[in-house]
């Protein structure tokens, strides 16, 4: 029973969200499962001495109705040429078992409605009403001495009925059911939803008897005999076969008692048997059990496949924003932005003539002349971070643009995220995200003006990197930044005349070009940490939309598949 319980409750909190091509079908046989260990295996398993339930089932206009009437002996459900005509499940009982049936114990979704039998052909209330018709969640229960003690007879509404609610009603009841009597006729017997369900039967090792009714005269063994050799040919052969003329009704609407004498003497002689009926129950149960372990392995390789789609989706994002963020870090390590607005400021900040004419002599010179050169009245270095910012900015947001349209580009591509999606666009930037990633080239800045301020605090160095200007250096130092590929190697990087060399010379003549080498490549490794923030906060819109699992789900699920086949053997 716990185990059994488990089950039901891992089913009953199984998701599977996204639109893969077997999720729906999953989604179906999730909830039958569930459905079916509330209404009949927990139920069984609780109550193994209950009387059996014989669901009566079949085709529109089978005679299913009539059937039921004629194994009672009398009318007590409602029958006519209206389809279709049962519209509410009837259970009847002996009167000494209506205990068994009356509470929630099988068919606990069904409300019970108390009937008895009147003059009419319809089951009435206590208060002589007809119960309503159309109250599908209702089970109308009868007391009848004409059932024999030890098992019921449910009459279920159309497996194949235009009503939807009438098929899922009916499906529901027949996998509640210990035995069935499947009702089909002379014409109808080899269509395709009857034969669906008595396959499921067959998977379940349920018991089955096959009426077949309506037989036009002569045509008895012929039909029989087709009729025989289907059932065989789909290991239902075991299964009870009864035959029952084309003839007509009395005016009360009954068959000729002799008609239906076999099945009723069939369903008599199985109440009658106590051991019978306890194999009868155990047999079904163990064979639904057996049958339950492949649906139960069937979903969690359901939601198996739901996690896998949901990380290729995850993938794609990772991948796509991954790569923008490699393009962004390329693009501050080759010089490109060197070019520009940023080249002009850099060029106003250091000048054109006497500075480049600095960097002819030898670096001794150079040292001693530089600070007096700075001391002067150059264009501020605030423009050159400015340009910078904006240089910089430009390529985030393009990249980040391009990241998202790959992604919504790869996730419309896939079933599953074109409906994570649906019609929402989310090719281009979220809302703010310029002003965010200024914000973070802005603490990029501040943060190398604090590793200078911090790499400037011994005494010999202090005056020059003073002299300088905190602000000056920031530049040298950004520039240094994106102009060259592999760190601080001393080779020249070809970028607009030279002008990186320049910030280079200026920051060893002040650091010393080991200490030059360490704050570039840890101001690159910040900068890139920073836009890999800034992207991962962009890929949130898309991976938000991924459902949550719990990644235990898929093998708890399959493990308690092989768990029901090994109860369903040991038992």
């Amino acid at each position: 029973m716990a185990l059994l319980e488990e089950v039901r409750e891992d089913l009953a909190a199984t998701e599977l969200p996204l639109a893969l091509p077997e999720a729906e079908q999953a989604r179906r046989e999730a909830a039958s499962a569930v459905a079916q260990l509330d209404d009949y295996i927990l139920p069984r398993y609780r109550s193994l001495d209950a009387p059996l339930l014989a669901v009566v089932g079949g085709s529109t206009g089978a005679g299913k109705s009539t059937l039921v009437n004629g194994i009672v002996g009398h009318p007590v459900t409602r029958a006519g040429a209206i389809r279709p005509t049962t519209r509410q499940p009837i259970l009847l009982h002996h009167p000494s078992e209506g205990d068994w049936f009356k509470g929630q114990r099988v068919l606990p979704s069904l409300s019970r409605i108390r009937g008895f039998v009147t003059n009419s052909t319809v089951p009435a209330n206590r208060a002589g009403a007809v119960p309503d018709a159309g109250a599908m969640s209702s089970l109308v229960l009868v007391a009848d001495p004409g059932v024999p003690a030890g098992i019921a007879v449910l009459d279920a509404p159309d497996v194949d009925s235009i009503s939807d609610d009438n098929r899922k009603l009916a499906s529901q009841l027949l996998a509640a059911a210990d035995l069935w009597v499947f009702v089909t006729t002379a014409n109808r017997y080899a269509d395709a939803v009857p034969w669906k369900l008595l396959l499921n039967a067959a998977s379940r090792d349920i018991m089955v008897g096959v009426v077949l009714d309506r037989v036009p005269p002569g045509a008895e063994e012929e039909v029989s005999e087709d009729l025989r050799s289907l059932l065989d040919r789909e290991g239902l052969g075991a299964a009870q076969l009864f035959v029952i003329p084309e003839t007509t009704l009395d005016p009360m609407g009954m068959l000729p008692a002799g008609s239906v004498q076999p099945l009723r003497a069939w369903l008599a002689d199985l109440a009658a048997d106590a051991a019978g009926r306890s194999d009868i129950a155990r047999r079904t149960l163990n064979g639904t059990v057996r049958a339950m372990a492949g649906r139960v392995a069937a979903v969690a390789q359901a939601a198996r496949e739901q996690q896998h789609a949901a990380a290729n989706l995850e993938d794609a994002a990772a991948a796509a924003y991954r790569d923008a963020a490699d393009r962004i870090l390329e693009a501050t390590r080759d010089g490109a932005l060197l070019r520009g607005e940023v080249l002009a400021r850099w060029q106003d900040f250091v000048g054109t003539g006497e500075f480049f004419r600095v960097l002819e002599q030898n670096v001794g010179r150079f040292r001693d002349r530089v600070g007096a050169f700075f001391r002067g009245e150059p264009a501020p270095a605030v423009r050159v971070e400015a340009a910078i910012e904006t240089g910089l900015q430009a390529v985030i947001v393009d990249e980040a643009a391009n990241a998202a349209e790959d992604t919504d580009q790869r996730w419309r591509n896939d079933p599953a995220g074109r409906q994570l999606l649906g019609t929402d666009d989310l090719s281009g930037t979220t809302p703010g995200f310029e002003d965010r990633a200024a914000a973070e080239i802005r603490a990029w800045q501040e943060t190398l003006m604090d590793m200078i301020r911090t790499e400037g605090q011994g005494k010999r160095t202090q005056a020059r990197w003073l002299s300088f200007g905190i602000n000056g250096l920031g530049a040298a130092l950004m520039i240094v930044v994106f102009s060259m590929t592999a760190g601080l190697t001393g080779l020249e990087v070809g970028v607009a005349g030279g002008t990186a060399v320049v910030g280079q010379r200026l920051l060893e003549a002040v650091f010393g070009e080991d200490a030059v080498r360490r704050m570039a490549e840890k101001a690159r490794e910040d900068l890139h940490a920073r836009c890999q923030v800034l992207l991962q906060e962009e890929r949130r819109k898309f991976l938000s939309r991924l459902p949550g699992y719990d990644d235990k789900a898929p093998d708890t699920l399959a493990a308690h598949a092989a768990a029901l086949v090994r109860l369903a053997d040991n038992a």
